[in-house]
């Protein structure tokens, strides 16, 4: 994406709800949301984010 904004992990877990903990945990399973390194500096960019969120859609019978 061309216009691709880089998010913090503190504006993705108010994005998602998940838990900070979480955010490193996953990280560390090599699990979770893909995620950019510069330096010591994580960052998420919108577009993984976003089609994370798609990927775990539940869809329930009506």
């Amino acid at each position: 994406m061309e216009n691709d904004r880089l998010l913090s992990q503190k504006e993705v877990v108010a994005w998602t709800g998940m838990s900070p903990a979480w955010f490193e945990i996953s990280r560390f399973k090599g699990t979770g949301i893909p995620y950019v390194k510069i330096g010591r500096s994580i960052r998420y960019k919108t577009s993984e984010v976003q089609r994370w969120i798609e990927s775990h859609v539940v869809v329930t019978a009506t």
